[in-house]
């Protein structure tokens, strides 16, 4: 569907309140729901279940490999019980607010002016036919000075510098 006032094109799925179309789109949804058979990596099994042989049931892991299973001791200083705030506990919290509140007369008679409207419009430039070219620098980014501080974190440090 094309909104001519707002100069978009917008995709609206309808589907019809009818029964067959539940009992189509049930069926469809169930279809996607089905696993893709993998038979690319694996041609010769039919399904994603297999039997296993007798050898792997049988198989003891090495004391190596049970030492690599377990999981990795904490970090030095974890606290495995440290309290949680919760935010009833944060000295800036100010109670349970409603999710509805008076909006003023002000805020509901506002209108954007016409400096604020244009603003807000997409910048207008030229296509590169029609003279446009996105090399030149304005004369505004030729002029421009970097302030004291952006000098400062420019200079590379003097750890970095010093000679050994």
């Amino acid at each position: 569907m094309f909104v001519k006032d707002k100069g978009i094109v917008m995709n609206i799925l309808c589907f019809p309140c009818q029964p067959a179309s539940t009992i189509f789109m049930a069926t469809f949804t169930k279809k996607l729901a089905q696993p893709k058979p993998n038979r690319l990596r694996y041609p010769d099994r039919i399904s994603p279940e297999w039997a296993v042989s007798g050898a792997a049931l049988r198989a003891v892991p090495s004391d190596r490999l049970c030492a690599l299973a377990l999981p990795p001791a904490p970090a030095v200083g974890w606290q495995p019980e440290r309290p949680l705030l919760s935010p009833h506990d944060h000295p800036k919290f100010e109670g349970q607010r409603s999710v509805c509140w008076p909006v003023s007369r002000a805020a509901r008679n506002c209108s954007a002016s016409h400096r604020l409207l244009e603003l807000c419009g997409p910048k207008k430039r030229k296509a590169l036919f029609e003279g446009y070219d996105p090399n030149i620098v304005s004369r505004a980014a030729r002029s421009a000075s970097p302030s004291p501080r952006i000098q400062q974190l420019c200079l590379p440090l003097p750890r970095k510098c010093a000679s050994h």
